[in-house]
């Protein structure tokens, strides 16, 4: 069927009846479609006959030429014209090929007043039930325009008042049809909103200026979400406004006061909700209604202060805006003085955009709290800031896959051990999803807890295997393990199947290392091999999972040479004697990175080895007799005295004595004692016993029991860890 059929309102039957036989009605000013065709009278006749679109002459705008099949003959708009006034266009004036001819004759009788026979294939019974398929003809009662007021129609102007619209103000909505086609571009505009914002956007960008002057969006405050119940008084904010330019004064109206982007960090309104008011049985009624009902009448001053007023009649329509359980909003359509006011039809208008905004809402609140948990999830299984381990640097970055899901089973650790060493761990769980999140939590714990054993780097990945299987038989991850020994300057890596690590030296030369790849974690029954290599002052090791180096466009180790050469790149920028600052590194690594050129989780740790000098570094075995305490107070002294710390010598005799006496009363191998001098001052004990010592409160009648408090009181930090041959009592001391 032709799409200009669809909208014709009068058929040519009705232009052939006489004027007698068709009674007179006050002309309705909402149209014709708003009213009920009446029944024919009895006896009337069959349908004249109409003729063939292909009967049509080739010039329709002339005299004596049948209508066309989007001629209004009674004056109405033409599709055409329906559409300018939906957007507010003025409809185009003239007759040129296909638009509306001449204006019918007030008796109703046009040029194609041609008798037809009988045996017309168009003619049809009274009796025939009307096809739904063809368009519903105006009822008799309306009767038809003289030509004046059809150039009024054709012209634009309103009917009731006879003025136009204002210049640049859209046309109001005269036809089901134009509402139709309005409520279904609004909806999709709504829906193509994925957060809050956008959804609250789409709505007043959709119905201003085509439906309204102005928008008002009130929601709750804070947002219910799901199916929660929330507690204490309603609370309405303002969380957005949205209106047409004002060029001229509104009298005072609310619609100048209201700003197209205001900032709703200054000038957000409240509003509770009385239990019992006005506005609380409006929002409970859920359906629209006119600002100037009863009901609304008393709730919108609640809604926006007494001081503001809206538009006189029906100017103004207050719609609740209900989500899946409860209403969520409110949402006020207004229109200026000088429009034309709404009309009934419009309350099922706004009651669509209401629900469609409400469920919209709904949804978003919905994602976005899932986006928050995912989100913390991650973080919180990420350690939240690095530590500052003596001899080593650390930096680290983590992408995830997509922005709107910040969730995937990537991680890094950086975590102290005894005796200044560090163990660096980086690992990838199969997949980015929450699952994987979940799995990466539970094995960077199993990580930690195995690295405060002190176990070899191949244990630690032997037990994160066995973690894996009894989580799940497809429970799959790859993982790296390196231990890094300041005062050694070398570096134990074991590898699970993970990319190899990079070291960036101090000259500019990168080196991929040679580690075992190992198989990864969760395969179960394989052995994990440990490799020591040396780590000299001023290097760079880089640890990366595969989203770095492995993409659509390459393979893994086309991208591990393409980071090599990155690294050895960034490396000249600075020079052969000054390593590149570890966080312009991860940056600069990250920007090897082309757009579209990830499909994966990224995480980057690099450590930068400072080391701690040999100078710096004083070691000695005391035997396990009376007098290793004294011992240790003068070796401790003469180290001091070297490094020019005398000022911590009383301090450092008493925490020492203290902390040795408790070694040799339990254990029978000689003891360690080492200093370290750093930025601080640390003193290191270890023995064979495995038991940890306890802080504890001595009584009055006690003789001991209160060397660990004095260390409590006197030392910067203190602490005690197990160790596979033992333990490690350590201490700081701060030093100018």
């Amino acid at each position: 069927m032709d799409s200009t059929r669809v909208t014709e309102h009068p058929t040519s039957h009705e232009r052939r009846q006489p004027s007698a036989a068709r009674p007179t009605a006050p002309a309705d000013p909402r149209g014709a479609l708003l009213r009920t065709p009446e029944p024919p009278a009895q006896g009337s006749t069959g349908l004249p006959a109409q003729g063939r679109p292909a009967e049509a002459p080739a010039s329709p705008g002339t005299p004596g030429a049948p209508a066309s099949d989007g001629q209004c003959p009674t004056g109405s708009p033409t599709p055409s014209g329906a559409l300018a006034a939906a957007t507010g266009t003025p409809a185009a004036s003239g007759t040129p090929a296909g638009s509306q001819g001449p204006p019918a004759p007030s008796g109703g009788h046009g040029p194609t007043d041609a008798p037809t026979g009988s045996g017309s294939e168009h003619s049809q019974p009274s009796v025939t039930e009307p096809d739904p398929h063809r368009p519903r003809p105006a009822p008799e009662s309306i009767p038809a325009q003289s030509g004046a007021e059809a150039s009024v129609v054709q012209s634009g102007k309103e009917r009731r008042t006879g003025q136009g619209p204002a210049p640049g103000t859209p046309m109001p909505m005269r036809r089901d049809g134009d509402r139709l086609r309005f409520v279904g571009a609004a909806t999709r505009r709504i829906a193509r909103g994925i957060d809050l914002d956008e959804i609250v956007m789409g709505l007043c960008r959709a119905t201003v200026p085509t439906f309204s002057d102005a928008i008002l969006v009130y929601l709750r405050d804070p947002l219910p979400v799901g199916d929660e119940r929330p507690t204490g008084p309603v609370v309405l904010r303002l969380r957005r406004t949205d209106r047409i330019p004002e060029d001229r004064d509104t009298e005072g109206f609310l619609l100048p006061a209201l700003q197209p982007e205001p900032d709703l960090g200054i000038t957000a309104e409240l509003c509770t909700v009385r239990p019992g008011g006005a506005l609380n049985e409006v929002l409970r009624g859920v359906r629209p209604v006119f600002a100037d009902a009863p009901a609304a009448r008393a709730a919108l001053p609640e809604l926006i202060g007494e001081d503001l007023t809206v538009p006189g009649g029906q100017r103004a329509i207050l719609a609740p805006l209900r989500g899946r359980r409860r209403v969520i909003g409110a949402a006020l359509f207004l229109r200026r003085p000088d429009r034309p006011a709404f009309e009934t039809d419009d309350l099922l208008v706004a009651a669509q955009l209401a629900t469609h905004s409400a469920l919209g809402i709904d949804k978003a609140v919905l994602y976005g709290r899932e986006a928050y948990i995912a989100d913390e999830l991650q973080r919180t299984m990420l350690p939240e800031t690095l530590p500052r381990p003596t001899g080593v640097r650390l930096a680290s970055r983590y992408l995830p896959a997509a922005e709107t899901a910040r969730v995937g089973g990537d991680w890094y650790d950086a975590i102290p051990l005894p005796g200044s060493r560090v163990a660096l761990v980086v690992g990838d769980v199969m997949g980015h999803s929450m699952t994987s999140a979940a799995i990466m939590g539970q094995l960077r714990t199993t990580a930690q807890t195995l690295a405060g054993l002190d176990l070899p780097p191949q244990e630690v990945l032997h037990h994160l295997d066995e973690q894996a299987q009894r989580l799940g038989t497809d429970r799959m991850a790859t993982c790296l393990y390196a231990v890094y020994d300041p005062v050694a300057h070398r570096i134990t890596i074991a590898n699970a199947g993970h990319p190899p690590p990079v070291l960036l030296h101090l000259g500019g030369r990168a080196e991929v290392l040679r580690v075992p790849p190992g198989a990864p974690i969760g395969v179960g029954g394989v052995d994990f091999e440990a490799v020591e290599l040396d780590a000299p002052a001023g290097a760079t090791l880089l640890l990366y999972t595969d989203g770095l180096v492995e993409s659509r466009l390459r393979d893994v180790w086309t991208g591990i040479e393409q980071l090599r050469e990155k690294l050895a790149a960034t490396a000249q920028l600075t020079g052969a004697d000054h390593p590149p600052p570890l966080e312009a590194l991860c940056d600069e690594v990250l920007d090897m990175l082309g757009p579209g050129d990830r499909d994966d989780d990224i995480a980057l740790l690099a450590a930068r080895f400072d080391g701690i000098a040999p100078s710096d570094v004083a070691f000695w075995h005391l035997d396990p007799e009376d007098a290793a305490p004294g011992r240790a107070r003068r070796l401790a002294r003469k180290a001091l005295s070297r490094w020019g710390l005398e000022e911590l010598t009383d301090s450092l005799e008493l925490l020492v004595s203290e902390v040795v006496t408790n070694a040799v009363r339990y254990t029978s191998r000689p003891v360690t004692l080492r200093l370290l001098r750093t930025d601080v001052l640390r003193c290191e004990v270890g023995d064979d016993v495995p038991q940890l010592p306890r802080l504890r409160q001595a009584r009055a009648t006690d003789e001991g029991g209160r060397g660990l408090y004095l260390v409590n009181k006197l030392a910067r930090r203190w602490g005690a860890t197990r160790l596979s041959t033992g333990k490690v009592v350590w201490f700081e001391l701060n030093h100018g």
